[in-house]
């Protein structure tokens, strides 16, 4: 006789039971913003995220789950964000080191000369397009690039959130439309479609949001009113009393590139260039070390050695009576990203759990049934993609669940696998940023140091592209269908 006990029965989650978790989360996150505004993500949205996750953790057990199948639910959904949180560290450490090390001043040193504030907007937005599509990623050109021309804005005076959503805007269109770029070879693997597929469909939203975003930017560097606290030329002269600035200081950029270009992983390329950015600032900028470090008793090689581990752990610091220029640079550190990576867990948890016990299939799959026109299907494929960015906090599942949901939907419609792909990208790649607590939210606040409330309005082409991909559903234009004799046979199979 078998002595295994019996199966445990459990029960089909119920709409109150996918309701109460989706409401503390709305009720904690409303009641955070509203009690403390912009701090709100210094720990009590953090808070909110816990607080739904075991609330829906709660009901999953109510359900008859038990506590282990929940455990190893959420172990998935940390493992799942392996690779961002090796990637926020690093950014954390390049931007301590290239602190330090004056590539980041140099940056912004020949940037303020280049770039003239009427058209800064713009070239921010094709600079950062230009890098993302060469290294198909937007974090790590938002990590770099970003933060330099972020800089760059502060001193000149022009906007650092209109800045931001340049750099946003650009980083993502380069991302969406790189063969490079994993979210792109996710979406296409996803749907079945080889990459330059997806690509090509993606080029027809992507270009025309992208062109309006320019011609915001346009408009928005045309109206700037150029305020400046401190002159930009007294501005330069400091950057050149505390760095030595010269091309050599970018070679850790340059090394960042290369490693891109060879596909190497992005946490391993961004370390690996922090570390660069380190050795080379013991080699052109000693004096800048050792000021950091502030501690006469050690000379080198050990004051080098310290400089470069408190960069990489808390950041850089610098005290050179000019607000701006001590804002641009003390910046960075392992340390700066702590806030944000409570964010991701907490929401990577939460949306893991109620996607893995059918909490959120409970509530799309009624929705999809209602979806009877084109039009319709892509509006809904948008509220799954947007709603689950918000409600599950990570891009990932965002692009994968609607992916799974929709994909037999649309081979029985005719819709061609790239339609999909496309709006799916569209729609939960590119409005992850726009939501503070996703994981991609709150990476582009931190590493930028702009709260997601403010660059929000001006990431004109993550706001353009999925009302654009839900305009050709609607209209019909750059629909691409299964040719009528293949449908049949499909559907006959």
């Amino acid at each position: 006789m078998s002595t295994q006990p019996p199966p445990r029965r459990t029960k089909e989650p119920s709409y109150l039971d996918v309701f109460i978790p989706l409401a503390v989360l709305i009720g904690g996150i409303g009641g955070a913003v509203s009690l403390f505004g912009l701090t709100a993500i210094d720990g009590p949205v953090q808070v909110a995220l816990m607080l739904s996750t075991m609330t829906a953790a709660l009901v999953i057990l109510k359900n008859g789950h038990p506590w282990d199948e929940i455990a190893a639910s959420g172990g998935r959904a940390i493992s799942s964000i392996v690779s961002a949180i090796f990637i926020l560290l690093a950014v954390g450490g390049l931007i301590g080191t290239w602190n330090m090390s004056g590539t980041i001043p140099t940056m912004v040193y020949y940037g303020i000369q280049l770039l003239q504030p009427g058209w800064f907007y713009i070239a921010s937005a094709i600079i950062c397009a230009l890098v993302a599509l060469s290294i198909g990623s937007s974090w790590t050109t938002v990590g770099t690039i970003g933060v330099g021309l972020i800089g760059i804005a502060s001193l000149l005076g022009v906007s650092p959130e209109i800045t931001a959503g340049a750099v946003i805007s650009g980083a993502y269109l380069g991302d969406k439309t790189s063969p490079l770029s994993e979210t792109s070879i996710l979406s296409a693997q996803l749907v079945g479609v080889d990459i330059y597929t997806h690509i090509r469909a993606q080029v027809w939203t992507s270009i025309p949001s992208f062109i309006v975003a320019l011609i915001v930017f346009v408009i928005l560097g045309l109206k700037a009113d150029v305020v400046t606290t401190v002159e930009t030329a007294t501005d330069l002269a400091k950057l050149n009393q505390l760095f030595w600035i010269t091309p050599l200081n970018l070679i850790p950029l340059v090394f960042l590139a290369f490693l891109s270009f060879r596909k190497v992983p992005a946490s391993l390329a961004i370390m690996s260039a922090a570390l660069v950015g380190g050795i080379m600032g013991t080699i052109l900028q000693p004096q800048a070390i050792l000021r950091f470090i502030n501690d006469p008793a050690i000379g080198a090689p050990l004051g080098y050695i310290k400089g470069i581990w408190l960069a990489l752990a808390n950041g850089y610091q610098e005290n050179s009576g000019i607000s701006e220029i001590d804002q641009l640079l003390s910046r960075g550190g392992m340390d700066s990203m702590l806030l944000t990576l409570w964010i991701i867990i907490g929401a990577v948890t939460f949306g893991t759990l109620m996607e893995e016990f059918g909490l959120l299939a409970k509530l799309i799959n009624p929705v999809l049934l209602r979806a009877r026109t084109v039009g319709s299907l892509f509006f809904t494929v948008m509220a799954t993609a947007i709603g689950l960015n918000i409600v599950a906090g990570d891009q990932y599942i965002a692009l994968v669940l609607p992916a799974r949901l929709f994909r037999i939907e649309f081979q029985k419609r005719g819709l061609k696998p790239q339609n999909l792909s496309r709006i799916a990208a569209d729609c939960g790649t590119v409005t992850s940023p726009l939501v503070p607590w996703n994981s991609c939210g709150a990476f582009m606040a931190a590493t930028l140091g702009i709260p997601t409330a403010l660059y929000f309005p001006y990431a004109i082409f993550n706001i353009v592209s999925p009302i654009l991909s839900v305009l050709y559903g609607i209209t019909g234009f750059k629909v691409e269908r299964v040719p009528p004799v293949a449908n049949h046979s499909e559907l006959g199979r």
